[in-house]
């Protein structure tokens, strides 16, 4: 299934897609746009691992290769940033995202890799309606570019097996989340491309528990995150007033 094929509500905004299109070939270049995304990637990852092993049994699992035997779905993969790691760590993954450059610059950058990746062009209903389940699924810096919100964390969940984790992160809608995301990373520091973010997108805390709920999804943990200007690395915090990133379990 592509998506000229997907029928019913669709969660992708076309805009944002060819906004990130545009921007493909900067995935894996330092100097680019996107390094302080890479850089929150390293929390992201880290996350990822420490609640999967803290929620989910993985009897193949070793130390270096923690998720072996997983097979986890990385929705709106982008350059593969967390779909790398993942594979590293073991996992079966899929990468989706419905940017086509997005994709096949993931891909070449995994080939270059020795990475055995299966990324696709597709959008996470498109996953949910062909009977597709996993382990785990993640959806990072997704939820605030989507075009309706609510389809797009059911689809996510939909895609969860029972037992399975759903891990999503995105951005709160508040005053300092647009000072700091939109105004400074955007227009001061221009750390990331302008025109990345838009306020009213943005996603609450209670927003994704509320559609996670109704999916039969069960919060089991949520953090903050924030960026420390002194030590220009990402950290976890209590306050959820800016990005944050929780884990929701199908029983």
């Amino acid at each position: 299934m592509n998506m000229s094929e997907a029928t019913g509500p669709t969660s992708v905004n076309r805009r944002q897609a060819a906004h990130f299109d545009a921007l493909a070939e900067e995935w894996w270049t330092p100097t680019k746009g996107f390094r302080q995304l890479n850089r929150e990637s390293t929390l992201r990852q880290d996350y990822i691992r420490e609640v999967v092993l803290a929620h989910l049994d993985v009897p193949d699992g070793t130390e270096e290769r923690p998720l072996t035997g997983l097979s986890v779905a990385d929705v709106g993969c982008g350059g593969g940033y967390v779909a790398e790691p993942l594979a590293r760590w073991g996992a079966r993954v899929v990468g989706v995202d419905v940017a086509p450059s997005n994709i096949a610059a993931a891909s070449r950058h995994a080939t270059e890799t020795g990475l055995d990746i299966d990324y696709r062009v597709a959008a996470a209903e498109e996953l949910a309606a062909a009977g597709e389940r996993f382990d785990v699924v993640v959806s990072l810096e997704v939820a605030e570019h989507v075009a309706d919100v609510p389809v797009f964390l059911r689809s996510c969940g939909e895609l969860v097996r029972p037992g399975g984790l759903l891990v999503v992160s995105t951005i709160n809608r508040t005053v300092r989340s647009a000072l700091t995301v939109i105004f400074a990373a955007e227009y001061v520091l221009r750390w990331i491309p302008r025109g990345t973010h838009h306020y009213r997108m943005f996603v609450t805390p209670a927003e994704v528990d509320a559609v996670a709920g109704e999916s039969g999804l069960t919060p089991v943990d949520r953090t903050g995150v924030k960026f420390d200007v002194r030590t220009k690395s990402w950290r976890r915090v209590t306050s959820e007033a800016g990005s944050y990133i929780g884990a929701y379990r199908r029983a």
